[in-house]
């Protein structure tokens, strides 16, 4: 009997594949990094064949080394970065134009233009998003305007429009599978998340074609099988969620009101809020959260654009470091009397401000800063950001953090760090659980997989499984952890000021 599990794990900056083993236990990982396309101020863009190579490869290369095949495999699971667009030719398979990114903003006019025209509070109603440049409806039109032939080859019925989920479904079973999952179907701008259906009124309203859209699943089920060519013999294809509701998963966060933050290239904040969902006042967004025998489970989510990808920006854009792990020692020898500041707003700002147009911003240097204040700024503006979309959730739920049990549950490449960890339980002045994989992402996708193949156990007993590797406590002073945010907003403030 296959007793173990292959995740696909399509991030923004790199493919990770992990295979697991039937305790949800990773025993083995292959990951490649692609290229990153900017081909004016703003856009990000991908080649969605280097996608589909890096799968590929990290996929039999995690095979390999962990000594398995194709028969050895009960599930593939796949979790994706959200909101990026790919729209291909049915008839060839090939895509009509690079992925346009979740973190493109090319399309910021068109959504104020929407936004003047009083379509937003419809929109936020049906889809529980806002109209942002972030969200996919205004990355699927602009390729149809854009690419000579698109929209009446759209309108013909040859080219079909996918998350990267949905890509990497086509081509694992060779054409077969034209679908999505909810999560990543929430995520579009042309989602009714209350019925669980594609909106028509959106449909027009963007200009999108109905016959260019996936059909839309539950999060654990069934979505086909791979196609033998690419791993020596099928595969089943069990579950499929956008990254941050994968670590939310991963997280075990089940209850209503426990929140996972997830550290990788931006920072995603989740609050279970159950089976109902609740409109956020405080600038944030409702998303499902997950959806399990046609029963939609919601999320509040805050959406920070950047935070692992100022680290890289220190590295790759600066020469500051030379890997991501130095930060962490740098801003502990930095000086204490130097109160540096750093917005990231490279690509506009996100929840709960929500302006394209900011632009990012470092405050209170002088003559003495050197990179290790430069490198805590840039660990510290996450935790800064973190507290402003928990600030939000408190505000949405009426109740603090103290007056709750709760534990923010973090994940990602940069909660490896106990410096911007124990800061950032210092700043919530709330505990910090971080897990004992920190894969979460990856461990989500393994368990939708694996519970829709009948290889992992019910949701309770997977919940009682988790585990903390380390907590940490909050030890700031309140008036120190006072001063530091009070200058947090000082910069946030100059950052969205208007010449």
């Amino acid at each position: 009997m296959a007793r173990h599990i292959l995740v696909i794990d399509q991030g923004t900056t790199s493919t990770r594949c992990i295979v697991f083993d039937a305790s949800v236990a990773p025993i083995a990982a292959a990951q490649q990094e692609f290229n990153q396309l900017y081909p004016k101020p703003g856009w990000v863009e991908h080649d969605p064949e280097d996608i589909w190579a890096s799968v590929l490869a990290t996929a039999r290369q995690v095979l390999s080394r962990s000594s398995l095949d194709a028969a050895d495999i009960a599930a593939l699971g796949i979790s994706n970065q959200r909101e990026t667009v790919v729209i291909w030719d049915r008839r060839t398979g090939k895509a009509i134009h690079n992925a346009i990114v979740w973190q493109d903003r090319r399309t910021a006019d068109v959504c104020e233009r929407l936004e003047q025209a009083g379509y937003g509070a419809m929109i936020a109603e049906r889809t529980g998003l806002r109209l942002d440049p972030y969200f996919s409806a205004t990355k699927i039109g602009w390729l149809l305007d854009t690419v000579n032939g698109a929209r009446e080859a759209a309108q013909a019925g040859h080219l079909a429009f996918g998350t990267v989920d949905s890509f990497l479904l086509w081509r694992l079973t060779d054409g077969a599978v034209h679908a999505t999952d909810a999560t990543n179907a929430s995520r579009t701008l042309l989602f009714d998340i209350h019925r669980g259906a594609w909106d028509e009124d959106l449909l027009k309203l963007f200009s999108v074609p109905r016959a260019m859209l996936p059909e839309v699943r539950d999060t654990a089920g069934s979505f086909g099988e791979t196609h033998g060519a690419h791993f020596g013999a099928p595969i089943a294809i069990r579950g499929i969620a956008g990254d941050q509701h994968a670590a939310l998963i991963g997280q075990a966060c089940f209850r209503p009101g426990m929140v996972k933050s997830t550290y990788g290239t931006g920072c995603f904040a989740l609050l279970n809020t159950g089976q109902q969902p609740i409109t956020s006042r405080h600038r944030l967004i409702t998303t499902i959260a997950y959806q399990f025998d046609g029963q939609r489970t919601y999320a509040l989510e805050g959406s920070i654009f950047v935070a692992g990808a100022a680290v890289q920006w220190l590295r790759d854009g600066l020469g500051l470091i030379a890997s991501a792990a130095e930060t962490g020692a740098l801003a502990a020898e930095a000086d204490p009397a130097q109160q540096v500041y750093m917005v990231p707003a490279f690509v506009g700002l996100g929840a709960p401000h929500w302006d394209s147009d900011a632009r990012a911003l470092l405050t209170g240097m002088t003559r003495g800063t050197t990179r290790k204040e430069l490198a805590r700024a840039v660990l510290e503006c996450v935790a800064y950001q973190t507290r402003d979309l928990l600030d939000a959730m408190q505000a949405d739920l009426g109740a603090k953090w103290s007056d709750t049990d709760t534990v923010i549950r973090v994940d990602g490449g940069m909660s490896a760090s106990d410096w911007t960890m124990q800061f950032l339980a210092d700043i919530l002045a709330t505990p910090v659980d971080r897990p004992t994989c920190l894969e979460s992402t990856a461990v989500g996708a393994a368990y939708l997989a694996g519970m829709a193949a009948g290889l992992y156990p019910d949701i309770e007993t997977f919940a009682a499984s988790w585990s903390a590797q380390r907590r940490f406590q909050p030890a700031m002073p309140a008036p120190r952890r006072d001063e530091k945010y009070r200058g947090w907003r000082d910069a946030i403030a100059r950052t969205l000021l208007r010449p």
